[in-house]
């Protein structure tokens, strides 16, 4: 692809992803007068456009990578599966937020100390996406093995730490961002997300050992999954 169109879709991603966020938050709550949902989508395009410069200066193929579509031809038909349910839900935690809060009233509002934890996750959560992705050339959205990349297995940095940290990062993110907004029921939907992506890792792993050299070891060398000194 060459360079300007490549950061033609590039903008033209994220801008799209902004104003889906946007519509999926606002268009249910029938009202633009939401603080808490503004700082949450301020936050989302400052991290968003430093991410991306960052990643534009070293690591543009991974950004390559990113751009491209969640279903691909080398992907495994479980992933497919899955990572499709998973993107349907994600979606649907941002219209089910602003449903619960303004209309439905599914469960009690999370008081304010509650929402600043919800904040704090959301940050740290994305620092630790930001990192993994850093460290990590080869993370692609979609489960498949990059034999034209010449891929190889990454153990250093977060790497080194938990096997799957870019997963790590997302937990923390997803269940963040109801509680920021205030919502307990956004919450649950996040944890079953979360349940996913665990999911998700054990047909992950089944994969890379059958395809990318070094993976086993890299398994024996680095315990755990997701959280040191628990899985």
């Amino acid at each position: 692809m060459p360079m300007p169109m490549f950061l033609l879709r590039l903008i033209t991603s994220f801008i799209v992803q902004f104003v889906v966020l946007s519509a999926l938050l606002f268009v249910p709550a029938g009202t633009l007068h939401w603080w808490r949902a503004w700082v949450l989508l301020g936050v989302f395009f400052i991290g968003t456009v430093v991410s991306a410069v960052d990643l534009y200066a070293n690591q543009k193929e991974l950004l390559r990578e990113r751009l491209k579509p969640p279903l691909q031809r080398d992907q495994p038909l479980v992933d497919k599966i899955v990572l499709m349910a998973f993107l349907v839900l994600f979606l649907g935690l941002f219209v089910l937020i602003p449903l619960d809060l303004f209309r439905w009233h599914l469960l009690p509002q999370a008081p304010l100390p509650v929402s600043w934890l919800g904040f704090a996750l959301v940050l740290i959560g994305w620092c630790i996406v930001h990192l993994s992705l850093k460290r990590n050339p080869y993370a692609a959205p979609v489960v498949k093995y990059q034999q034209s990349r010449s891929q190889a297995v990454v153990d250093s940095g977060v790497y080194g730490i938990v096997r799957h940290p870019m997963y790590a990062g997302a937990i923390p993110f997803m269940i963040g961002i109801p509680l920021w907004l205030g919502s307990y029921a956004g919450m649950l939907l996040a944890i079953v997300m979360t349940l996913l992506l665990a999911l998700r890792i054990f047909f992950e792993e089944r994969f890379l050992c059958g395809q990318l050299p070094g993976y086993e070891a890299y398994m024996r060398r680095v315990r755990y999954r997701l959280l040191p000194w628990v899985w």
